[in-house]
């Protein structure tokens, strides 16, 4: 049996790491993977374990969070000392030890292994980790999906009946090139009627959950939904006067809310209930304070049309997103 050897910090994992792993392991039998990290690194080391992992059941991968050199220059014993490291992770002999960096052929001799280069100049996959944490957006190309959902930066768009969210988040998911999350209330609204109790409610809540992890996967950097479980919540107060608990546990929360002011005229299209003034507003009331009682950010968007566009995109901006 042939067995192959590969460490890496994977801060993030990228597609030029990937083809390092995949190269590796097309050409041996059994392929060691060794992640490492140190305890202030910006990506939590835990965390590229478990993407590495995700990614490649059929390899060993070993995770090392012990604190030592990370240059030659930082200690005289800097080869030994990773050598034990390897010898650790990979107990047994070792028959090609696989790089992406020069290093590997100095790894290779000092455990008896073939070193063999991967993409040394890197003309098959441009791309690097500073580069992908200086602008996951730009590098979103080389992001397999365990990756870019931690990147990925969701904006939910919250607020009672006829404020303009569908619309404002279409426009936004198109401005954005990414999808959006529709309103899974108004389609079970659509297909069984407006008159909800709790198990109603919770049905809401379990659909739009899990359609929305279903389409982030096909979401850019930034995903746009249309409402989201605090809505739901929101609604609960307002149709049972009680809060739902399965809601309250609930804590998969957006980046950033936007809610649309009560600025635009309410229209009945046949699955909405409030539309007086004192109900809209009341509606408000208790939508914010979903929103305050996590502390989550938000902000408003108000005007009409190209303004109101234009003011969710300000806010967007301001959010850092």
């Amino acid at each position: 049996m042939t067995t192959g050897f590969l460490l890496g910090k994977f801060m993030p994992l990228h597609a030029g790491h990937q083809l390092l792993i995949e190269s590796a392991r097309a050409m041996v039998d059994r392929l060691t993977i060794l992640v490492c990290w140190l305890p202030d690194d910006p990506i939590p080391g835990a965390v590229r374990l478990r993407w590495v992992r995700e990614l490649y059941p059929d390899c060993h991968v070993v995770g090392h969070d012990a604190v030592v050199p990370q240059e030659p220059a930082e200690h005289p014993d800097f080869w030994s000392i990773w050598a034990d490291i390897v010898r650790a992770a990979h107990p047994g002999p070792i028959d090609r030890v696989f790089a992406s960096e020069p290093y590997g052929g100095e790894v290779a001799a000092r455990v008896g292994a073939r070193f063999v280069p991967i993409d040394l100049d890197r003309t098959a996959i441009p791309v690097s980790g500073t580069a992908v944490r200086d602008d996951p957006a730009a590098a979103w190309r080389w992001l397999s999906e365990p990756v870019r959902a931690h990147y990925r930066r969701r904006i939910v768009l919250h607020g009672p009946e006829s404020v303009g969210k569908s619309t404002l988040g279409a426009r936004l998911a198109r401005h954005f090139d990414t999808v959006q999350m529709p309103e899974y209330g108004r389609t079970y609204c659509e297909t069984f009627g407006t008159a909800l109790d709790a198990d109603d409610l919770l049905r809401i809540f379990e659909g739009h959950v899990a359609m929305d992890a279903a389409l982030r996967r096909q979401a850019g950097p930034l995903m746009i939904a249309d409402t989201d479980p605090l809505m739901t919540q929101a609604w609960a107060i307002m149709l049972l006067g009680a809060r739902l608990p399965a809601i309250d546990a609930w804590d998969d929360v957006a980046d950033l809310y936007l809610v649309p002011a009560l600025d635009l005229p309410w229209r009945d299209d046949g699955t909405r209930l409030f539309g007086s003034d004192l109900a809209r507003r009341q509606f408000m009331d208790a939508a914010i304070a979903e929103l305050d009682r996590r502390h989550l950010p938000w902000a408003w968007v108000t005007g009409e049309g190209d303004a109101r566009f234009q003011s969710a995109l300000a806010a967007i901006e301001a959010a850092g997103l």
